[in-house]
């Protein structure tokens, strides 16, 4: 069974392999052999106790994406709360529960709420599975902020592959 780090060593391994049987020490043949790696290890995926190794580069990627678009989504919200002439916005905390269960993927969903603007993680259960969260406007921003993070667990767990 080959983890992920070592599925990315093992690629390298016969990029290099490849550049030096060609007797082409050049970055073209090495890309060449990188790419046949690619291959033997999508072949072999099956004997993998992880996933394949470019579906987990594919799902950082996408997770980073989607947190782009929450960004802007809810940096736009926010200005357009600010710049009202008058500032009408409820404040409060809400309870939010979570279905990731391990210890990294509850730190990478509170990080990412916190990191969206108008909404922070202020506490964490003892048994990581309820976030609570300040929001800047409850009635509004807080059904933002519960999408936001269905969309944020879902990214994780495929990032992660629980």
């Amino acid at each position: 069974m080959i983890p992920i780090a070592l599925q990315v060593l093992i690629n390298l391994f016969i990029g290099f392999l490849w550049m030096f049987l060609q007797d082409d020490w050049s970055a073209l043949s090495f890309l060449s052999g990188y790419l046949v790696g690619l291959v033997v290890l999508f072949v072999m995926r099956k004997f993998f106790s992880s996933q394949y190794y470019l579906f987990t580069v594919q799902a950082v990627i996408n997770l980073f994406l989607l947190f782009i678009y929450q960004l802007f989504a809810s940096s736009i919200v926010v200005i357009q709360r600010i710049i009202k002439p008058k500032l009408d916005i409820k404040p409060g905390i809400v309870a939010f529960e979570t279905d990731l269960e391990r210890d990294i993927e509850v730190t990478l969903l509170a990080a990412l709420i916190t990191l969206t603007p108008g909404s922070v993680v202020v506490e964490i259960s003892p048994d990581n599975k309820v976030l609570y969260i300040h929001a800047m406007d409850i009635p509004e921003l807080s059904d933002g902020v519960f999408l936001s993070k269905l969309k944020f667990e879902e990214a994780i767990r495929k990032v992660t592959g629980s």
